[in-house]
């Protein structure tokens, strides 16, 4: 078992794709961690909402729908400014492992801030057998065509 994390900054309402996937597929990942945070904490007001996805979100911004197969983690940050109360908290779909791409995006309940937020995230890797590989991958692939 080893660690992989990711950090960076996102505009309100961007999305990236993160690059997971290898030739063969099987090297998977498991999210134990995820993490948001706006990039001027404590000076502007925001509710920050971040999601991992399995695919592209064409809904980006801070709607949140846990019903929703393809949403892997989901992250909450709220900053009151001057006031120096902060709130966090986060969800991670548990056992869900992953060989494919995923993709993470913020955005902001509070529409007037526009500040780019950061985010990190930590994952679990793994090797997997070829059944393993094989059933991740099909799941994947019935996600994307549904």
């Amino acid at each position: 078992m080893s660690i992989v994390t990711f950090q960076g900054k996102l505009n309100i309402d961007q999305e990236k794709e993160l690059f997971l996937r290898t030739q063969n597929g099987k090297t998977g990942y498991k999210i134990i961690k995820f993490q948001i945070i706006s990039t001027t904490p404590g000076v502007d007001s925001h509710e920050l909402v971040g999601k991992i996805t399995s695919a592209p979100d064409p809904n980006v911004g801070p709607t949140i729908d846990l019903s929703n197969s393809e949403v892997l983690a989901v992250a909450y940050h709220t900053d009151l400014g001057n006031a120096n109360v902060a709130t966090s908290d986060s969800i991670i779909i548990d056992n869900q492992v992953i060989n494919q791409n995923i993709f993470v995006q913020i955005g902001n309940a509070n529409p007037s801030v526009t500040i780019p937020a950061n985010y990190y995230i930590k994952l679990e890797k793994m090797v997997l057998s070829d059944l393993q590989s094989t059933q991740i991958t099909l799941k994947n692939l019935r996600t994307i065509f549904s």
